[in-house]
């Protein structure tokens, strides 16, 4: 895999020099803007890193299992859990009426019970909870929820599509509804019109590590909760409510996941809860650890969309009106599906300026998982329908699809300012598409892909291009805040706690280097704790881009108020300025002094100058009107780009990614090395969504892709040879920490090219040079080989129409063209 490319004003890496620049890096001190390793890399390849399962157990220890509803919907008339009772190794078995406080787990309503009470509203949703001697005997017992003497149930009408649920305007939120301008007069004044309909399927997070609690009470009442989870906070919340105790008598603590995706942060809380439930009855240690066939079926994944859209655009493709519904399967309860929605509804417009649209996001109540957050957070189905839709003009209009975007960025003054009020004033866009226009040779290599295609008859390749502007920080504002401490110890070396999780991203590694830079301190001389509700309270979750951004901000003003200290201490013991003097490569120096920072640690001790502080940072600017949906939710836009060539057997379906070049604006990076692996990473993850990962239900709810062997997730097979992947050379225009930009979910968004150079493909196998295909996603062998047979038959995904004063028709012979819209 080549991740090495040169190219005038962009950041490149390449695995093997990056290394060597490391250990370089190492003995001049840590510098910000140097790849340096993950601060748990050695840990990890040795084993040695401790998840929540590698905890040692404390004697005593029990395990717990959850017992699942077998109907979609259903009431239940009784319970009798004698038969469970009496299984090998049950210690005990609970269930809602053993609760003694609030039975929910929702993040944001009330609507989400940790056990069911008097209904079930998905298949797989927990009834019941086991307690035995061992992990397999707990999991024995619970599969006895299946006999019908066990739980006995009446079963309802299940409603499991959005398309259903839609019908009935059925929604776990009320609907959001955004319009700008006059889009029907704009659109019926257009020349061309464009009107279709498309579907993307949800995700499974798939973590490696599953999720799992480990509860253990302590005295008082008091409760100690190891969880994997992206939020500690809510965990706390929930055990707390849950057991009827004030939040100060829980303990929450992650020191690492393995891998959250979004589907630990509020979904974890169940398994926290169930946890400390039973710990709590038995006063002895409980841990529950689902198995991966259960986490499939009782976790939200990520929601899936079914849209409508219609524009209006004239002879250069630019949008003149747009119309889109995205309706989202929420599952059963709100969970954060208000959220993701509306963070759909503000990236439909991606990079482009729309002047008059009118968006519609419905989050739709099935009687399936509660879905929930997925990196991207409702991001990514916002501004994919978005792309396939500048893709069917582009082709509509017998133009390159990248003109067409590029007709459609924002740009001057009078194109920026997105649908929701705010002002697009860090835009970049339009010199990073050229950059990597440039730099992966796009022009040549799509004329050779038409000539390829022209001379092959089975085989077809394909090639896209694609943007991403993707909005930084939380969009319920207050969570847009973070605090930190910084102990600096008499040895010189230092321990940073902040409230943000490390799930393998790196978020230790950087808030690390952050206190090491501020310090001027070697980073093996800083070292990251475990998050822990009982230091930093009241924390947010780690998601939505923002665990960088704000705690290392925390961490940066915690480290500035010891170095602070420090300098006015050594500036009055060395008759200098407390503004002269620096920090550096483990040293303390001015002009009149040159001293090793634990030297002067020790003095300032021995002085009794505090040596840790605390620090707290709330982004700024960031404000929202959930009422009139307008605003500034974000701090600023991360912008990245990709180009994607594939090549599809159109005679099975399968297909190749041959190579992917991809552009990413992290700013002025902290660590390049973590941020180009996060880029491969999240755009092998989109992929996977866009192409393998297919959720399927069958008619009675059940989940059936529910475990590796039903559900692919993309395999390093399916990684290109050619990978590309570079830094944009850039300096964000807000001061976030060292001027840095988020990379953890925007770049998930670019395999929207690997999507697009599929239809691409598909496309060559028409004698219509404007063929559109009604390609879904994700496109699996089968969707293809569907899409393939449609445009065969002369069926397309859009419908067209041309306005009557706008001279020729885009289809020769008819003013319209009707053609089938994508589906199952």
């Amino acid at each position: 895999m080549n991740t090495h490319h040169d190219a005038p004003g962009a950041a490149t890496l390449d695995r093997a020099p990056a290394q060597a620049a490391d250990s370089a890096a190492a003995a001049r001190g840590p510098s910000i803007g140097v790849p340096r390793a993950h601060e748990s890399a050695t840990l990890h390849v040795c084993g040695e890193a401790t998840y929540t399962d590698d905890i040692v157990e404390l004697q005593g220890t029990l395990h717990a299992a959850l017992g699942l509803s077998k109907h979609a919907h259903a009431r239940i008339v009784s319970i009798d859990l004698d038969r469970v009772r009496r299984a090998p190794g049950v210690v005990a078995v609970f269930t809602a009426a053993d609760i003694p406080g609030v039975n929910d787990c929702g993040p944001v309503l009330h609507d989400d019970p940790v056990l069911a009470e008097g209904e079930v509203l998905y298949l797989g949703q927990p009834v019941f909870i086991v307690v035995a001697r061992t992990h397999d005997l707990a999991r024995r017992a619970a599969q006895l929820a299946r006999h019908d003497d066990v739980v006995r149930y009446e079963p309802l009408e299940a409603v499991l599509t959005a398309r259903d649920a839609h019908a009935r305007k059925q929604y776990v939120v009320p609907p959001l509804h955004l319009v700008r301008g006059d889009p029907d007069a704009k659109m019926a004044e257009a020349p061309y019109r464009v009107s279709g309909e498309f579907e993307v399927g949800g995700q499974e997070q798939f973590y490696l590590e599953g999720q799992i609690a480990y509860a253990v009470p302590k005295e008082g009442d008091s409760m100690h909760v190891w969880c994997s989870t992206q939020h500690p906070s809510e965990m706390q919340h929930v055990v707390a409510h849950l057991l009827d105790l004030p939040s100060h008598a829980v303990l929450v603590e992650c020191r690492r996941m393995g891998g959250g995706f979004g589907g630990k942060e509020s979904q974890s809380a169940l398994f926290a809860g169930a946890a400390a439930l039973c710990a709590r009855h038995l006063r002895r240690p409980v841990k529950l650890r689902a198995d991966r066939d259960d986490d499939f079926m009782i976790t939200g994944k990520r929601h899936d969309a079914w849209y409508r859209y219609e524009a209006g655009f004239d002879a250069e493709g630019r949008l003149l009106g747009a119309r889109v519904e995205i309706a989202l399967r929420a599952g059963f309860s709100a969970d954060l599906s208000g959220a993701v929605a509306t963070r759909a509804l503000c990236h439909f417009d991606n990079a482009y300026f729309l002047p008059d649209v009118d968006i519609w996001a419905l989050a739709c109540r099935t009687n399936t998982q509660s879905n929930t957050a997925f990196r991207g957070f409702g991001g990514p189905q916002g501004a994919l329908v978005m792309e396939v839709l500048l893709d069917a003009i582009a082709r509509k209009l017998g133009r390159d699809p990248l003109d067409v975007r590029r007709a459609n960025f924002y740009g001057t003054q009078e194109r920026n300012v997105t649908p929701y009020g705010q002002t697009v004033t860090d835009n970049v866009i339009g010199p990073l598409t050229d950059e990597l226009v440039a730099s992966s040779d796009y022009a040549t290599r799509k004329a050779a892909i038409d000539a390829f295609n022209r001379s092959s008859p089975v085989l077809k390749r394909g090639i896209a291009l694609t943007p991403v502007k993707f909005g930084i920080s939380f969009n319920v504002p207050h969570l847009n805040q973070a605090g930190a401490l910084v102990h600096v110890y008499r040895d010189g070396s230092a321990l940073v706690n902040h409230g943000g999780t490390e799930m393998g991203q790196g978020l230790n590694t950087k808030v690390a280097q952050v206190v090491a830079a501020v310090l001027g301190l070697d980073l093996n001389r800083v070292r990251s704790t475990a998050t822990d509700t009982s230091k930093i309270a009241n924390t947010s979750a780690t998601a939505a881009s923002t665990g960088s951004d704000l705690n290392g901000k925390a961490a940066e003003a915690a480290a500035l108020t010891i170095r602070m200290r420090l300098a006015e201490f050594a500036a009055k013991q060395y008759g200098c300025e407390a503004d002269e003097v620096e920090f550096d490569g483990g040293r303390v120096f001015a002009k009149t002094f040159d001293v090793a920072f634990a030297t002067l640690v020790e003095a300032a001790y021995l002085a009794r100058v505090q040596l840790w502080s605390d620090g707290f940072y709330a982004t700024p600017k960031v404000h929202w009107d959930s009422k009139t949906l307008t605003g500034a939710p974000f701090y600023y836009f991360a912008y990245a780009a990709a180009v994607s060539e594939v090549v599809i057997d159109t005679l099975t379906g399968e297909w190749k990614l041959v190579r992917a070049d991809a552009l990413y604006d992290a700013g002025r990076s902290i660590n390049p090395a973590i941020d180009i692996g996060q880029v491969e990473g999240a755009f092998i993850q989109g992929m996977g969504w866009l192409t393998t990962e297919e959720l399927w239900w069958n008619a009675q709810g059940r989940l059936m892709t529910h475990a590796p062997s039903t559900y692919k997730i993309p395999a390093i097979s399916d990684c290109p040879a050619a990978f590309h992947v570079r830094l944009f050379d850039n300096l964000n225009a807000e001061p976030s920490v060292y001027r840095s930009k988020a990379v953890g979910e925007p770049p998930l968004l670019l395999p929207f090219s690997v999507l697009l150079a599929i239809r691409d493909a598909i496309a060559a196998t028409s004698s219509d040079p404007r063929c559109v295909p009604p390609l879904r996603a994700p496109a699996t062998p089968e969707a293809i080989l569907d899409a393939i047979d449609a445009v065969a038959a002369g069926r397309q995904a859009v419908e067209v129409a041309v306005h009557p004063l706008a001279g020729a028709p885009l289809i020769e012979g008819a003013l319209t063209s009707s053609m089938e819209t994508t589906g199952r």
